[in-house]
């Protein structure tokens, strides 16, 4: 499985990196997280608000914090 979490650095992609990571060492998947933050490859993914989270190609999140409940539902 493998997670991007997009965004610049902003502190809401940072907290969503972390809940990101958290879900996944909680859930017990194997999968590889990447912060991607150049703009231009975050709007290649045709996402135009961060933080987003994309896991395996398809966009899961747009423009928000997504809880650890929320990332872990979309791990299974």
């Amino acid at each position: 499985m493998e997670i991007k979490v997009l965004g610049p650095g902003c502190p809401k992609c940072k907290q969503t990196e972390q809940h990101v990571k958290e879900a996944v060492a909680e859930a017990g998947v194997k999968a590889k997280v990447e912060k991607v933050t150049d703009i231009m490859e975050i709007a290649g993914y045709g996402v135009f608000g961060t933080p987003a989270v994309i896991i395996d190609g398809k966009v899961k999140s747009v423009g928000k914090i997504p809880s650890k409940k929320e990332v872990k539902s979309w791990l299974t």
